[in-house]
């Protein structure tokens, strides 16, 4: 298998870092490139037959939008232009299904609209079954198109759901 670009924002030690951390250990570190996308370009996508992109929750500056834009959104023009065309992708978000129970990572779906029309192949979909949450974007015909995690009030259940979702999505790349 060619090695796994995992793309993940924000830094810093936030939860996403972490989880995006502990996706490269259940793969293999030696298996995963791990960039930050505040990093990023275009061309760094092109070079990997294999993505991950792993993106925070939606919180309170997405709604009141007092703060400066997220890294993914700094990084949209690149993801954008770049050609990802019959790449095998797999997704992650972190969630917060108590504060935001009726946007449970919507980032999922708002990062499937940019990419979806890219011919990408969408892989690590996760059954909602076992999450609570009232709406989410991030479902598509009854599944999560990637990996919710809830780090701020299920931590106990992230590795658990990281080694499922890893052993489904390693199966589908080449």
């Amino acid at each position: 298998m060619n090695k796994i670009g995992l793309f993940y924002g924000p830094t810093r030690g936030s939860s996403t870092e972490r989880v995006a951390q502990k996706v490269a250990d259940q793969i293999g570190r030696e298996r995963v490139d791990l960039i930050a996308v505040k990093e990023a370009k275009a061309s760094d996508l092109e070079k990997y037959d294999n993505l991950i992109f792993g993106v925070s929750t939606i919180g309170r500056e997405t709604w009141d939008g007092t703060t400066t834009a997220s890294d993914w959104d700094h990084f949209r023009p690149e993801l954008e232009k770049a050609n990802l065309k019959g790449k095998t992708v797999a997704m992650f978000s972190l969630g917060d299904h108590v504060t935001y129970p009726r946007h449970f990572v919507d980032a999922l779906g708002i990062l499937y609209e940019i990419i979806k029309e890219k011919e990408i192949k969408l892989v690590g979909h996760v059954d909602p079954e076992g999450y609570e949450f009232e709406e989410s974007e991030g479902i598509y015909d009854g599944k999560f198109i990637g990996l919710p995690v809830d780090e701020d009030f299920e931590p106990h259940l992230t590795d658990e759901r990281i080694k499922n979702w890893t052993d489904n999505i390693l199966k589908a790349f080449q």
